[in-house]
């Protein structure tokens, strides 16, 4: 191993922008795929209100099972390998989602929904053209609160056979006693962080365009109040 900055120790059989793309794969696909599965329960959640809490009861207690207990139980299935880190960040995810959803689209006015039946949508209609677009708020500040825990949440991979992408960075920089593979792995995974939520502020900025940005300006008076809109690009 030569003196490089980014130069990696060749157990690890990567690069170190290998690694960087191990760490993204490992921690968005659980974040798509956690939100994919909380769309519905949160649904079920919203028309069932007696169902909301011990859903929310579940998701609280499988948040509370240590990554490292979840990595020993999955092993016996799916080995070592990434299946087994992104499971447990995909089922973390959800006591995010589900909140953060339910709350969104109970946020929105009975009249809202009561205009969008008038106009003739249907039950699945209104939760995706009408409720999900106003509760957007609500629902990409849960998915940047999911995306950033799990980036960190990542690194833990490394117990189990170097599938913890910047994280192996980490336990072999303790194991040669480089300090620099040390700062690799903590500065690099910060850093997607940052990144990753930045890009995820922005999406709220272009999927939101209702939103006040900075100092408040007041609303011309032909500009339709966001409801409204949301209703019409519904009919269209």
């Amino acid at each position: 191993m030569s003196g490089g900055l980014f130069d990696i120790p060749s157990d690890l059989q990567n690069t170190y922008w290998g690694l960087v793309g191990l760490h993204l794969r490992e921690a968005l696909i659980p974040v798509v795929v956690g939100l994919v599965v909380a769309l519905p329960i949160a649904q079920l959640c919203v028309r069932l209100r007696w169902l909301y809490p011990p859903v929310l009861w579940v998701t609280t207690i499988l948040y509370a099972i240590p990554s490292l207990a979840f990595f020993v139980v999955l092993i016996d299935y799916t080995g070592q390998t990434e299946t087994t880190v992104m499971i447990p960040l995909g089922v973390y995810s959800l006591v995010v989602f589900v909140p953060a959803i339910v709350d969104g689209v109970r946020s929105v006015p009975q009249e809202t929904l009561d205009a969008a039946t008038a106009m003739g949508l249907g039950p699945v209609r209104r939760y995706f053209q009408v409720q999900l677009p106003i509760a957007a708020p609500a629902i990409i500040a849960g998915l940047r609160v999911a995306t950033v825990s799990s980036i960190s949440l990542v690194s833990v991979g490394m117990l189990i056979g170097n599938q913890g992408g910047l994280g192996n960075l980490l336990n072999d920089g303790m194991i040669y006693h480089q300090p620099r593979l040390i700062w690799l792995s903590v500065v690099g995974t910060a850093v997607l962080a940052i990144l990753a939520d930045a890009l995820l502020v922005l999406l709220r900025v272009l999927v939101t365009p209702w939103m006040p940005r900075g100092n408040r300006r007041s609303r011309p008076v032909d500009e339709p109040e966001p409801m409204q809109a949301a209703l019409e690009d519904a009919v269209r």
